[in-house]
């Protein structure tokens, strides 16, 4: 009743062999993902650094800086130069604790410990930061 297939499959013939283009593990993605967080965390750590230098937001820049170069295999994130921020400082601290929030999920996903206790001590900081005035505006 049907005739049998002559000719290869249109999709094989266009993918051709997989080994044509590359492929990320698992954990090079959640590598990639945690970089992304964790640069993005130390952004906005350098915005509140010009907005309020604090010896403890140096250094969670340098570690924050660090870990990111880990996970990047040694190159080394670009800083922003720190100079006076328009931005609102519980802005920052909102965006920070979101941040740092996004790169625990990962970092516990990924089992890095390094990485989930920093994010989990960003996370601690930044909402510390909010708590007063959280509580004065209700």
């Amino acid at each position: 009743m049907y005739e049998p297939i002559r000719t290869k499959s249109v999709h094989s013939t266009m993918a051709g062999t997989t080994s044509d283009f590359p492929h990320r593990s698992r954990e090079e993605e959640l590598d990639i993902q945690l970089a992304g967080h964790l640069g993005a965390l130390l952004a906005v750590t350098d915005e509140l650094r010009a907005a309020s230098p604090s010896g403890d937001l140096d250094t969670a820049a340098e570690r924050l800086a660090a870990q990111v170069a880990r996970l990047r295999g040694g190159m080394t994130p670009v800083r922003m130069p720190v100079t006076a921020s328009e931005d609102d400082p519980a802005a920052l601290h909102r965006r920070a604790h979101a941040l740092a929030g996004r790169a625990l999920v990962v970092a516990a996903s990924r089992a890095d410990t390094a990485a989930a206790i920093l994010a989990a001590e960003q996370m601690d900081v930044h909402a510390a930061a909010l708590e007063p005035r959280e509580l004065a505006s209700h």
